[in-house]
């Protein structure tokens, strides 16, 4: 029987959409998966380093990883008016000069560059200190004043008034301004180029068939999301996954395409492409 790993992230959406798949009620036959769990940031570098077969990675890496990993149409998440919060303990009235980043690499860092580049004055100035942080700690980060400023990703991003942060911007609502009418890419599912490309197209009529059990059961997978959140309220969650798993999730198709050619275009003519590669580290989330 043929092995795969699989990397992904345990936040909501993934674990909504690899939910059957795990499970077992989804599967190729011949096929076994190994599931690994880990922080987004993690499986950028990860997949830098080639180290795990399909992997979700976030969507500003797809085009410097596009020689060794294939971009999934199945899988992904997009927002729209929906994305990274920015946000301050409440009561700072400040200029943040430091902001508690999930990631360099991250489609959130790389959004939040191309909006600081407008110089406004109640954001962090363009050359502000990104200061890496796993993205379950940057509420902490923020409240013992490792940096002034987190940027939110994942259910906590809808959860910033409950840990005592207030929003200075919403980077979905941003993108929106930019580019009306496409979706804000925000993570993807990539499966390595040497696994062929029909074990590819299988993989991602699989995500369709987990993601569509998921839909249609939605009971059958809500233990393991509420198991692997960071965040408590059911409420919470389910918000999350409203905004973040949709018809795109099932297949992306040229309105997804589209908005990752965006996001590139924006990164690349930001001057701030994807950082060098880095070997993988084994760190857990």
């Amino acid at each position: 029987m043929d092995v795969v790993t699989v990397a992904i992230s345990p936040c909501p959406n993934d674990v909504v959409i690899f939910g059957a798949f795990i499970l077992g009620r989804a599967g190729l036959p011949g096929l076994r998966a190994e599931f690994v769990f880990k922080d987004v940031e993690t499986l950028n570098v990860a997949a830098l380093a080639g180290r795990y077969d399909v992997v979700k990675i976030s969507a500003a890496m797809a085009a410097p990883l596009a020689e060794t990993y294939a971009v999934l149409p199945s899988g992904a998440a997009f927002g729209f008016g929906a994305g990274p919060k920015l946000v301050v303990a409440e009561g700072f009235a400040g200029r943040p000069r430091s902001v508690a980043v999930p990631g360099l690499r991250t489609t959130a860092a790389t959004l939040l560059r191309a909006a600081l580049a407008a110089d406004r004055p109640d954001l962090p100035p363009p050359d502000a200190a990104f200061v890496p942080v796993r993205y379950d700690e940057i509420v902490a980060a923020v409240h013992a004043g490792r940096a002034e400023a987190g940027l939110l990703i994942h259910e906590t991003a809808l959860a910033a008034a409950a840990h005592g942060l207030s929003l200075r911007l919403d980077l979905g609502g941003w993108w929106q301004e930019q580019l009306p009418g496409v979706p804000v890419p925000l993570g993807v599912i990539v499966a390595k180029k040497s696994l062929g490309t029909a074990r590819i197209t299988a993989l991602g009529g699989l995500l369709r068939q987990s993601l569509a059990i998921a839909r249609a059961e939605p009971e059958l997978v809500a233990p393991l999301v509420r198991l692997l959140a960071r965040e408590r309220d059911n409420a919470v969650i389910a918000a999350h996954i409203r905004a973040y798993v949709g018809d795109l999730s099932l297949d992306m198709g040229q309105t997804g395409r589209t908005a990752l050619a965006a996001l590139a275009q924006m990164a690349s003519g930001r001057h701030f492409p994807a950082l060098p590669p880095l070997p993988a580290q084994d760190e857990s989330w």
